[in-house]
């Protein structure tokens, strides 16, 4: 019988490939590379949520996850695919894939406020939220500073890190 370890790596794989054949046919290789992070996040929790349930289900979860933070379903930009389209791709039913991919986003804590290193680089990039620095403890955009201090933030957020300013 196999041990709960081979069962979850089967699990990711097949998981896996599932989101890649979807981002090769409707997304790109953004969306592919934020994916495959979250699959691999899912799999490291104890014990493992993708030990429970189909692997098209989860599939389709995680991308209704990614997507919902990315505007996925908004029109006005690329890519674009709506629930329905991945409730089809997938085979499964948009109830169930709404389910899941709200238990990922609590799981996870996603959000479109703080969930800058789970949305594609275009969102981020245009974003507001993400464009903001803390000078003297008020929200100020990263444009607003001379050009040195915005490479500074801009190479510390690559980093995946924060910084604030005093004036005083």
């Amino acid at each position: 019988m196999a041990t709960d370890k081979e069962k979850l790596k089967k699990k990711v794989e097949t998981i896996t490939n599932l989101v890649d054949a979807f981002c090769k046919e409707k997304l790109n290789e953004d969306y592919f590379v934020i994916l495959q992070k979250v699959i691999a996040k899912l799999s490291r929790k104890r014990p493992s949520p993708l030990l429970r349930g189909k692997e098209a289900i989860w599939a389709a979860g995680i991308v209704h996850a990614v997507g919902h933070i990315n505007f996925l379903g908004d029109k006005s930009f690329e890519p674009y695919a709506t629930v329905n389209d991945m409730c089809a791709y997938f085979d499964t039913k948009s109830s169930t894939v709404g389910s899941k991919a709200a238990e990922i986003r609590k799981l996870l804590k996603l959000n479109r406020m703080t969930s800058g290193d789970y949305m594609i680089p275009s969102r981020r990039e245009s974003n507001p939220i993400f464009n903001m620095v803390m000078v003297d403890g008020f929200m100020m955009p990263i444009s607003s500073l001379p050009p040195e201090y915005q490479e500074m933030v801009k190479e510390a957020a690559k980093e995946g890190k924060t910084l604030s300013f005093t004036t005083r």
